[in-house]
């Protein structure tokens, strides 16, 4: 009888695929851009220099959303630059949601993480290596950029939009109960499994959706680990966020203060 018969069958299912080492792993990132012509060269170059000089696998997946400004263009000559192996323009043809940009990107996606983060430079690359020993350290499901816990903080923002986060997050918190201290933030690591199931769960649109994705995490007893950053308002652009995202967000509150 051969030797490998006596050790018993294997345990694993011959389609589960064999665990990836650290080195192995491979991390997708996310950058929905509506009018981002100014910022997109910026943000790219330092994704690619942070994960350079980290070592870490990754993917820049690109999802314009029709900008008048010509961001896609710059985004293709990015992807001549860097070579379509590390940026890939998955573009649409007009402004569907930040939701649905997910849902578009992930289905490109061949990472087994995906970070999301916004385009604007008001998230730096540089704390991504920190997500990554977080979740490595704890194993957790999601790893989350906050700027209400530690050393994070929020630089450029006048006083009027610093009250509506704080009280935008406060309120939540007291509502939701959602067990992590920024539910607004955009900046996060998650497992691509966790990421798609979440998007499958949640309903919905515009800055409530990041809120719901950390709510509907708790409800699924998914592990949230959060790392303190430091958000800088954007440099070039205007701000997408105004009186009907206020309000959509207030009503997308109430609406998870009642179903959840």
């Amino acid at each position: 009888m051969a030797s490998g018969e006596a050790s018993g069958p294997s345990t694993r299912s011959p389609r589960e695929p064999e665990p990836r080492t650290p080195r192995q792993d491979k991390y997708s990132v996310l950058l929905p851009t509506y009018n981002e012509r100014e910022n997109l060269p910026l943000i790219v170059w330092l994704l690619v220099k942070s994960f350079s000089e980290s070592g870490f696998n990754y993917e820049i997946i690109i999802i314009d959303d029709g900008s008048p400004d010509g961001t896609r263009d710059v985004a293709e000559q990015l992807e001549k630059i860097y070579g379509s192996d590390k940026i890939l323009l998955r573009p649409r043809e007009q402004k569907l949601g930040l939701g649905t940009a997910y849902i578009h990107g992930v289905k490109h996606a061949t990472g087994n993480y995906v970070v999301i983060m916004d385009a604007d430079l008001s998230h730096h690359p540089k704390f991504i290596p920190e997500f990554i020993r977080k979740q490595k350290e704890g194993n957790f499901d999601i790893v989350s950029g906050t700027r209400y816990k530690g050393n994070g903080g929020v630089y450029g923002w006048d006083l009027k939009r610093k009250i509506i986060s704080r009280g935008a997050n406060f309120i939540t918190q007291i509502l939701l109960r959602p067990g992590a201290s920024d539910l607004t933030g955009s900046f996060r690591l998650y497992r691509k499994e966790v990421l798609q199931k979440l998007i499958e769960k949640c309903v919905s649109k515009g800055y409530v959706f990041q809120m719901e994705m950390i709510v509907r995490a708790r409800q699924l007893n998914y592990t949230v680990g959060e790392v303190p950053i430091s958000f800088v308002d954007r440099v070039y652009g205007e701000s997408k966020l105004g009186g009907n995202e206020i309000v959509s967000f207030l009503k997308g509150l109430l609406t998870l203060f009642a179903t959840t």
